[in-house]
């Protein structure tokens, strides 16, 4: 299919705004905010996505309109003029190459906090707290309610100020929605009661949004289909609901969703599934309302390739299609299909990294992709070294070797890589060996992809040595060889198998008991692994709750596994002793605040997740050989220099080689070391 005729290449207009293509990234918060602005790291991250062919980087994912919806997870602050510059230096810098853009616009209601800010009381239609954020909001007066649609009026105001193509209102969970739904509204005023009051506020808001920016601005409102709730807003009032907005003529699209995020496992499940969802679940459904609407669509939930994208407009399902995290992944996603290398599209893996940083109150990032939100410190593309042609080898063929060798040889170096095993992929491939994280694969088969076209040598099954890597003359010596778990913790742990043993295939069977003392998902998706057999499965760990690393979109999984696989969590408990009992184990465990309580466990297998210890024998070999004795000099790491080491070889490591931490990290080390070489 040429570009001509590919449905996600054609134009597309939004009121009178044309669209260069079918395909935008939906607003969401990258938690980039610096007090409440989108400033240099923010308006780099947009940009790339224009840079790569976007038709529209919607953007502030929940911007917060007034004082009393304060940010909970780094949003824009819309409340104020001071963001009108910025929203201008923004837009201007997406407009710049080509793409559109629509901020979204919110006041949180109760999902929000009110010891943030201003410390002002939540407000909400009714007194019903929200699980997720805790607060007990108070219920709005009429004159809370005409204040907000004014807060809604002026913050739009500013976002057309500041060049901003459009905003969207968004409806589901937010302060709409919670007139919306008779889960939250039980008011008896003019506002409460039928549907057409509860739409009320909903209709203002689009009103005075409308009034305030003009006609030759866009809007659009994200509205949820289903709730999923039984006294929530059913799929039929949904549909009225946007049957009065499409009548009330102020909106121009909608971006819509199933489900809602009011607790972890509604965010997980519904609103953002990670990799243990299917691909797209909620498209057909969308696809339904679809049919019963004039205006156009967007819908965004987990269309992670273009096959399926390319399917929805087809078809006629969607009219714009949302490859959010799929941008997040690569951002030049749109340009590599455009110029014919669709295979080389870095893909979303469906990790649940980015969701799970933001709200653990941390930044996005991708598990992968370490240059997405670090655009100005560690570029998207690649450049060639001015004096390319360097030998560099590499040891080990996981996700750091991998990434290390890609980047080396992007910048035109000659690399060989050395593997101890017959396959790429490192710990990944353990991982993928879980039901629930398959898809992990993803990563390294596009990393090994990757080095087949730059024509990487790989020598497989080749234990390297001292010599071996010698032989080759390096100048530079990347060692990636990564860790080995570590079960030695305890006195007599030595007797414990460890994740590795059982995702690599070892069998257990009776009763087993997996102690987690890293809370990440080695530990977890063990756990679900031996549940899905006979085996009486409990899960110790010394944290206050089981995957204690983990973050919403990924947590609610697991524990939904557990219950439903009768697996036993027991939290608070550190693991002392492992002894020998006859032909069993017993397991000694201490409470971790009760003061010299043990109990203890007799098992016919016990399992330890410790992380990983360093495997470095290698690189302490091959100190005394090299120019720099194997020190990475973090100054030029960190400012994006080349390590300041002349003469051959120089020597580095990178991932698990150096300490037991995650897949973003370990390639992270790669990229930056690399990519000054």
């Amino acid at each position: 299919m040429t570009g001509s005729q590919d449905p996600l290449l054609q134009p597309f207009t939004l009121r009178h705004l044309t669209l260069r293509n079918r395909i935008v990234s939906t607003p969401h918060s990258p938690a980039f905010a610096e007090e409440g602005m989108p400033k240099e790291r923010y308006q780099r991250y947009h940009e790339e996505k224009a840079r790569g062919g976007i038709g529209m980087t919607m953007f502030g994912g929940s911007s917060c309109v007034g004082p009393d919806s304060p940010s909970v997870f780094g949003q824009l602050d819309v409340g104020t003029d001071a963001i009108i510059p910025y929203l201008k230096s923004l837009t201007d810098r997406v407009h710049g190459h080509g793409a559109r853009t629509v901020c979204q616009i919110s006041h949180l209601g109760r999902r929000s906090t009110w010891n943030a800010g201003h410390w002002l009381p939540l407000v909400a239609p009714s007194r019903v707290r929200e699980p997720a954020h805790r607060g007990f909001p108070k219920e709005m007066d009429e004159w809370d309610i005409r204040r907000v649609v004014g807060d809604y009026a002026a913050a739009a105001r500013r976002c057309r100020d500041g060049g901003v193509d459009g905003v969207e209102v968004m409806q589901n969970g937010h302060l709409p929605g919670q007139f919306l739904s008779p889960h939250t509204n039980h008011r008896r005023d003019g506002y409460g009661g039928s549907l057409k009051n509860r739409a009320r506020f909903m209709l203002e808001v689009l009103e005075a949004i409308r009034e305030s920016a003009g006609d030759d601005f866009v809007l659009g409102a994200r509205v949820d289909t289903d709730s999923k709730l039984a006294d929530g807003l059913r799929p039929e009032e949904s549909l009225e609901a946007l049957h009065l907005m499409q009548e009330q003529g102020c909106v121009d699209y909608f971006n819509l969703n199933v489900g809602r995020f009011d607790n972890d496992f509604e965010l997980g499940w519904f609103a953002v599934p990670a990799m243990f969802q299917k691909l797209a679940p909620w498209l057909q459904t969308v696809g339904l309302f679809k049919r019963e609407l004039d205006l156009p669509v967007i819908h965004a939930t987990r269309i992670l390739d273009l096959a399926t994208a390319r399917y929805a407009v087809s078809e006629g399902i969607l009219d714009l299609v949302g490859m959010t995290r799929a941008h997040i992944a690569d951002p030049w996603l749109v340009y590599k299909l455009q110029s014919g290398q669709e295979s080389r599209i870095r893909p979303c893996v469906g990790a649940g990294y980015c969701i799970d940083r933001i709200y653990n109150e941390g930044d996005m990032v991708c598990t992968h992709n370490v240059a997405t939100g670090r655009e100005n410190e560690v570029p998207q593309q690649i450049t060639r070294a001015r004096k390319a042609g360097r030998r560099v080898v590499v040891v080990g063929g996981g996700p750091a070797g991998m990434e290390a060798a890609r980047v080396c040889a992007e910048r035109g170096h000659r690399v060989v890589l050395f593997e101890a095993s017959g396959e790429l992929g490192g710990q990944v491939l353990l991982a993928g060996r879980a039901e629930v994280r398959r898809d992990i694969l993803g990563i390294t088969d596009w990393l090994a992809a990757e080095l087949g076209h730059l024509g990487v040598v790989v020598h497989w099954n080749v234990l390297a040595d001292e010599e071996t890597v010698l032989a080759e003359t390096p100048d530079v010596i990347v060692i990636a060889t990564g860790g080995l778990p570590d079960t030695r913790l305890v006195p007599g742990a030595e007797a414990c198998l460890s994740t590795w043993d059982v995702l690599s295939g070892t069998p257990v069977s009776g009763d087993v008991l997996v102690y987690d003392d890293h809370g990440q998902h080695q530990g977890a998706s063990t756990v679900d692994q031996i549940a899905e057999g006979e085996a009486r499965v409990e899960l110790v760990t010394p944290d206050r709750h089981a995957c204690a690393e983990m973050g919403s979109s990924n947590f609610p999984m697991y524990m939904r596994r557990f219950h439903h696989k009768g697996v036993t969590v027991t939290p608070d408990y550190r693991l002392r002793r492992v002894e020998h009992d006859s032909d069993r184990l017993r397991a000694v465990f201490e409470n971790e605040f009760g003061g010299g309580k043990f109990i203890d466990r007799v098992v016919d297998y016990m399992i330890v997740e410790h992380g990983t210890v360093p495997n470095d024998a290698l690189y302490g070999a091959l100190r005394s050989h090299s120019v720099n004795d194997g020190v990475t000099d973090y100054g030029a790491l960190l400012s994006g220099k080349r390590q300041p080491h002349d003469g051959a070889p120089a020597l580095y490591r990178v991932g698990d080689a150096v300490a037991s931490r995650n897949i973003h990290a370990a390639i992270l080390d790669a990229r930056r070391l690399c990519q000054s070489l």
